[in-house]
C-alpha cells in the first residue's frame, strides 16, 4: 500500500495520545472512504460491457463515494497533510479517477456533456500540478500513473476537438517519457514512444486544414448542431423511427488509431452525437439530475465502440443491442473493416457466398486481404457475412459498410419486411487517392465532414476560414435540396423514407447522396467500383444523377475554383 496507515502516522507524528480524537477520526474516515472508492472503482471492470441497465446503480454508488472523498479531502486537507501525510499526487489520483468515471459514463451513455466533466477534472490536475512532485520520488510506478493520466487526458481532448490542448499535452508527455526512460531504464520505453507516434498520426489525419487570417488552424466540429440536419418541410411524409442504438466497429489493418479508436470509428461516432452541453454543476452525479434540469432535446443514440472484435464479441454486443432496442427504434451497424473475399467458386448466390468483412481471429493477418486458404468448400470463418445479420433484420436496421468488399452486402434480402438500408462504400479508389487509406476512408470522411472530403477530392489541402464558412452554407442548401429530391421521388424504396424522420439518419442519407453524386461527376472516378452503392438501390436519375444536384455540385466547385476537376455534361457520359 502506498498510503501510511493510521498507526504509522501516529508513531511518526509523535505520541498517539497527543492526537485529538477528532483528528484521529478524520484520518480513519478518510482511509475508509479511500479504500471503499478503490474497491468500487476496481469493481467497474467486472461489470458486463453490454446491456444498458445493470451497471447504472453501481456507477451511482461509485460516484457517491468519490464525491464524498473529494469533498472530504478538500474540507480536511490540513489535518490529512499533518496526520496522514497526504501527498499532492494522491489528490491527483482521486481527481484522475473521477475523470475516468466521467469518461466511462460517456462511453456507456453516449452523452457528450460527461466528456466536459472529465475534461474539467483532468484540467484541474494539470493546472494545480498535482503530479509535479512524482518525478522526485524514486518510484517508476508513480511516474507510469502520471503518463497514463496524460494518455487519458489526450483521448478526452481529441473527442472534444480541443486540438490546441492536445498539442500541448503531447509535448509535455514526450518530455515526461524522455525523463522516465532516462531515469528508470525500463522495458516499456518502446510502448510509450508508440503512444506518441499514434497520437501524432491521429492529429494529422485530416487531409485539409482550415486557416484563420493569422494562419492558426480553425478547429471544426462535426457533431450534429442545431442547424445541422436539413429540416423536414411541412407535409413531408416520413417515418417516425428514431435511431436508438449503434455499433461502431473498426477492424481495418494499418489504419491510424489512438487508444482503441481508429480514425474511421472516431469520425463516425461524432456523426452520431450532438454538440456537447456543459452540465450545470461540476460534481453533479450522472443520471441523478432532477427532471427539470434535463435538456429538452432528444438524447444521443447509445453506442458501442468495438475495436477489432472477434466474431463472438461482435455477435454478443449485436444481440444485446437488438434485445434492448425500444419500440419504433432503429439499430445502426457501422463496419469499417478489411474485406474478406470468398475463397472458392460457388454455384449458389446466397448470403454466405460473397464473403464479407474481417472479424478478429486473435492471429495476425499476413498480407492484408489474402486470408489463410483452407478447404475451398467451406466458408470464411473470421468474417461477418451478410447472412450473419439476417436474424437482426426483424427490427429496423441501418447498415453502413466501409470496406474493399462492401458490395457483398448488396446481395441482401429483406426477409421480414422491416425497414432496412445498407450504405456501401466504393470498393476501390482511383490510384491518385489510394495512398490516403491509412489516414481514414474517404467514404467515412464524406459521411462525417462532407466539405473536407469534397476539398480533398478537388486537390485542395488548405482553405481560409471565410471561404470555408461560405461553402458550408452552400452545402447546407445542397442538403436541403437532396432531402426534397428524396421525399419527392416517386420510385424510391420506402425504407429510405421510413428512416428519414430521424435527424442523424437524415443527415447520413443526404451526405451519402452528396458523396455519390460528387464521385460520379469527378473526372478521375471513372470505374463502377469507384462509386458508393446502396441496398435497396436508389433511383439514380432522381437522386445521385439528378441534373439539379449536379448543377449545385458544379456551383460549389466554382466557388472553390476547382470546376475543372468535374465533368460538365455528366448526363451525356452515361
Amino acid at each position: 500500500r502506498t498510503e501510511l496507515t493510521l498507526k504509522e502516522t501516529m508513531s511518526s507524528g509523535g505520541a498517539e495520545d497527543d492526537i485529538p480524537q477528532a483528528e484521529r477520526k478524520t484520518v480513519t474516515d478518510f482511509c475508509y472512504l479511500l479504500d471503499k472508492s478503490k474497491q468500487l472503482f476496481n469493481g467497474l471492470r467486472d461489470l458486463p460491457q453490454y446491456g444498458q441497465k445493470q451497471w447504472q446503480s453501481y456507477f451511482g454508488r461509485t460516484f457517491d463515494v468519490y464525491t464524498k472523498l473529494w469533498k472530504f479531502q478538500q474540507q480536511h486537507r490540513q489535518v490529512l497533510d499533518n496526520r496522514y501525510g497526504l501527498k499532492r499526487w494522491q489528490i491527483g489520483e482521486i481527481a484522475s479517477k473521477i475523470g475516468q468515471l466521467y469518461y466511462h459514463y460517456y462511453l456507456r451513455t453516449s452523452e457528450t456533456s460527461y466528456l466536459n466533466e472529465a475534461f474539467s477534472f483532468y484540467s484541474a490536475i494539470r493546472q494545480r500540478s498535482y503530479y509535479s512532485q512524482v518525478n522526485k520520488e524514486d518510484r517508476p510506478e508513480l511516474v507510469v500513473k502520471k503518463l497514463r493520466y496524460y494518455a487519458r487526458f489526450i483521448v478526452v481532448c481529441l473527442l472534444l476537438n480541443k486540438m490546441d490542448v492536445v498539442k500541448d499535452l503531447v509535448k509535455e508527455l514526450s518530455d515526461e517519457i524522455e525523463d522516465y526512460t532516462h531515469r528508470f531504464n525500463t522495458e516499456d520505453q518502446v510502448e510509450w514512444n508508440l503512444v506518441l507516434q499514434e497520437v501524432a498520426a491521429f492529429i494529422e489525419a485530416d487531409p485539409v486544414m482550415v486557416l484563420n487570417d493569422d494562419n492558426t488552424i480553425v478547429i471544426t466540429s462535426n457533431r450534429l448542431s442545431e442547424t445541422g440536419a436539413p429540416l423536414l418541410e411541412q407535409g413531408m411524409i416520413v417515418g417516425q423511427l428514431a435511431l436508438a442504438d449503434a455499433l461502431i466497429i473498426g477492424n481495418c489493418n494499418n489504419q491510424v488509431k489512438f487508444s482503441e479508436l481508429t480514425i474511421d470509428m472516431f469520425r463516425m461516432l461524432q456523426a452520431l452525437e450532438r454538440e456537447p452541453m456543459n452540465l450545470a454543476s461540476q460534481m453533479n452525479k450522472p443520471g441523478m439530475q432532477e427532471s427539470t434540469e434535463k435538456p429538452a432535446r432528444r438524447e444521443n443514440p447509445h453506442k458501442y465502440l468495438l475495436y477489432k472484435p472477434t466474431f463472438s464479441q461482435l455477435y454478443t454486443f449485436l444481440a444485446a443491442s437488438f434485445k434492448e432496442l425500444p419500440a419504433n427504434s432503429v439499430l445502426l451497424i457501422y463496419l469499417s473493416a478489411t474485406g474478406v473475399f470468398p475463397s472458392g467458386r460457388s454455384d449458389s448466390e446466397g448470403p454466405y457466398d460473397f464473403g464479407g468483412v474481417l472479424t478478429n481471429s486473435n492471429r495476425d493477418i499476413i498480407n492484408g486481404d489474402a486470408l489463410h486458404k483452407r478447404n475451398q468448400a467451406y466458408k470464411e470463418m473470421h468474417c461477418l457475412h451478410p447472412g450473419d445479420l439476417y436474424p437482426f433484420t426483424r427490427k429496423p436496421l441501418f447498415i453502413i459498410v466501409d470496406s474493399s468488399n462492401s458490395v457483398a452486402y448488396k446481395n441482401f434480402t429483406n426477409l421480414f419486411g422491416q425497414p432496412l438500408v445498407c450504405l456501401l462504400s466504393p470498393t476501390a479508389y482511383p490510384k491518385a487517392l489510394q495512398d490516403q487509406s491509412q489516414r481514414g476512408s474517404l467514404f467515412t470522411l464524406f459521411l462525417n465532414n462532407p466539405l473536407m472530403a469534397f476539398l480533398f477530392v478537388s486537390g485542395l489541402s488548405s482553405m481560409r476560414r471565410g471561404l470555408w464558412e461560405k461553402c458550408q452554407d452552400y452545402l447546407r442548401k445542397i442538403n436541403r435540396d437532396i432531402a426534397q429530391l428524396l421525399t419527392h421521388s416517386r420510385s424510391i424504396d420506402q425504407s429510405f423514407l421510413q428512416f428519414f424522420g430521424d435527424e442523424f439518419l437524415r443527415l447520413l442519407l443526404t451526405r451519402f447522396i452528396f458523396c455519390s453524386a460528387t464521385m460520379r461527376m469527378h473526372k478521375i472516378f471513372r470505374e463502377t467500383r469507384n462509386y458508393p452503392e446502396s441496398y435497396p438501390q436508389l433511383p439514380r436519375d432522381e437522386t445521385v444523377e439528378n441534373p439539379h444536384l449536379q448543377k449545385h455540385i458544379l456551383e460549389l466547385a466554382s466557388i472553390l475554383d476547382v470546376r475543372n476537376v468535374f465533368l460538365e455534361n455528366t448526363l451525356d457520359d452515361y
